[in-house]
């Protein structure tokens, strides 16, 4: 059968949304409160919790952690309207996580403390590593936290039927305040709460939506996806398979392997991923966290299968276009066609969670890389009195500068799809730090030398491909919409062809990391690379590492 087409949000109650938004704040606040009063007032307590939580606790956190607006409301949009080019996102984000649990998760919790630049420091100069890890995360964290703000407006908007630009600005300061608040009472002890309550309301939410979307085609999948089809007109053919978005012509085909590479390497490299990984006692318990996370994200991105192909059936592709947000609305209009106005706010404020606790947990992942890297071992060298909490007051302060850049950026890319946001995201991390980790972690003669080629070079490359990419410039008006897709409306001054860098950015890095150590006049030091290794594979020593520094 043809499923009705949504009409909007018309009729939906900005007064009842903002009250299960309120609900929402007021209980996470109140928790990250209480949390708090737990915790100690040092450096190890704020950044990584004490490393208290258990393998299944922070398995959970972490996918509320990873599960971000992009994955809820980006992936949603980019199946409703591309179908089978929209689920890659899906496929690529989860099988990444191999990535992670087989080269990355235990060695890093072995070797390392606070940060990935603790990681890299081990055997190579402390200084000029820890900047360059710093700048780093610093970039990841800006473009993942302008795919949250992104996400943020466009919700609120549609929820509210805000359609003026100062009125979503408006609205993505407030997330913005929100998220400094959480951060700064809570520190990482309370925003891993946050996460573990959105992660469990973001999969059940997401997992009553999918059986109600079943319940309407007899649990048909294929009917489900008959329906999405005969929406589209005489291209809806294309939803079943490759091509809606990545198969016109031999440039797109290209920029969906580069956007494969990104995802798949991308999530290895994310640093308030690899934070996480700090937040438990054990290597043992950092491994079970990401078995956990691996099934619980699975199990998340079958469900946006339906949803998105569910949002092209019932709402339609049009409609979804014109709403305020664009694709990202496409899971808040499928819950009002389901369920009217109390769906609506219940979900929106589902996906409001999500946004709050991605960004807190970036947040706090940035102020402790700039914080414990930069400041403590850079610009003081290490000497630090730690009675004094410097360190911490200096994260702290750091998150309040950070909040207001993220909300200035997100302003700025209010309108994306906030799924391809990410995407970038992963390519800067894919780029400039996960070829760094391997190296370190993995090659005995790997230098300082390479280490800064490989992260300031990667970044540069991927920032230099972006910015002079389709996405930022130069893409065609959207006959539906009337406006370009480019986050610069009205200029063209792009020459790269293809929107994500990554098939370009991620072989340069390891290049370049592997020329800066072969032209090194520096020797590595093979005694601290020997015993990386055997702290990295067994975790001798890790403990004491963590306590004494």
């Amino acid at each position: 059968m043809i499923l009705a087409q949504a009409t909007g949000v018309e009729g939906s109650s900005p007064i009842l949304n903002i009250s299960i938004f309120a609900i929402f704040v007021i209980i996470t606040l109140a928790i990250v409160i209480r949390v708090s009063r737990k915790a100690s007032s040092g450096a190890k307590d704020f950044y990584t919790a004490g490393g208290g939580f258990s393998g299944p606790q922070n398995g959970i956190a972490i996918s509320g952690d990873y599960l971000s607006a992009a994955s809820f409301l980006g992936i949603a949009g980019a199946i409703a309207l591309y179908g089978y080019d929209g689920f890659l996102y899906s496929i690529g984000f989860l099988v990444a996580w191999l990535v992670a649990l087989l080269l990355v998760a235990e060695l890093l919790r072995n070797t390392g403390k606070y940060t990935m630049g603790d990681v890299l420091a081990f055997r190579m100069r402390q200084r000029p590593v820890r900047a360059a890890a710093a700048t780093s995360t610093l970039a990841v964290s800006f473009f993942y936290l302008l795919a949250q703000m992104a996400g943020a407006g466009g919700l609120v908007a549609l929820l509210l039927d805000i359609k003026s630009k100062t009125g979503q600005s408006i609205v993505i300061a407030v997330v913005g305040a929100l998220m400094i608040a959480y951060v700064l009472i809570g520190g990482m002890r309370g925003t891993t709460w946050v996460q573990i309550i959105k992660a469990v309301l973001l999969i059940v939410g997401a997992g009553v939506m999918t059986l109600w979307v079943l319940s309407l085609v007899g649990f048909n999948l294929s009917g489900l996806m008959g329906d999405a089809v005969s929406h589209v007109g005489s291209v809806g053919e294309k939803l079943l398979s490759p091509g809606a978005q990545y198969g016109k012509n031999g440039t797109t085909r290209l920029d969906f392997i580069s956007l494969g590479l990104a995802l798949v390497l991308g999530t290895a490299g994310l640093p308030h991923i690899l934070m996480r990984f700090y937040t438990v006692p054990t290597a043992k318990e950092a491994r079970r966290s990401v078995v956990w996370a691996i099934w619980l994200i699975g199990i998340f991105y079958l469900f946006t299968l339906v949803l998105g192909y569910g949002a092209g059936a019932l709402v339609g592709p049009d409609t979804i276009k014109k709403a305020p947000g664009g694709a990202n609305s496409a899971a808040p209009l499928l819950a009002y066609e389901l369920g009217g106005t109390v769906l609506l706010g219940l979900i929106a404020a589902v996906a409001f969670a999500t946004i709050l606790a991605v960004v807190a947990g970036l947040t706090i992942t940035a102020s402790a890389s700039f914080a414990h890297d930069i400041y403590v071992n850079v610009i003081k060298r290490g000497q630090v009195q730690d009675e004094k909490n410097t360190e911490v007051k200096v994260a702290r302060r750091t998150a309040v500068v950070i909040g207001i850049v993220a909300i200035l950026g997100g302003i700025l890319a209010n309108g994306q799809n906030i799924a391809f946001l990410v995407a970038l995201a992963f390519a800067v991390a894919a780029s400039a730090n996960l070829p760094t980790i391997l190296y370190s972690l993995f090659w005995k003669r790997f230098t300082t030398q390479g280490a800064l080629w490989s992260i300031y070079g990667g970044l540069a490359i991927t920032l230099v491909l972006i910015v002079f990419s389709p996405v930022v410039s130069g893409k065609p008006v959207d006959a539906a919409t009337g406006k370009s897709p480019s986050m610069l409306q009205g200029v063209d001054f792009h020459w790269f062809p293809l929107d994500n860098p990554g098939l370009v950015s991620i072989p340069a890095s390891f290049l370049l990391g592997f020329l800066g150590t072969v032209l090194s006049k520096d020797k590595a030091d093979k005694k601290k690379y020997a015993e990386m290794e055997v702290r990295s594979l067994t975790g001798a020593g890790a403990e004491k590492s963590v306590l004494d520094h």
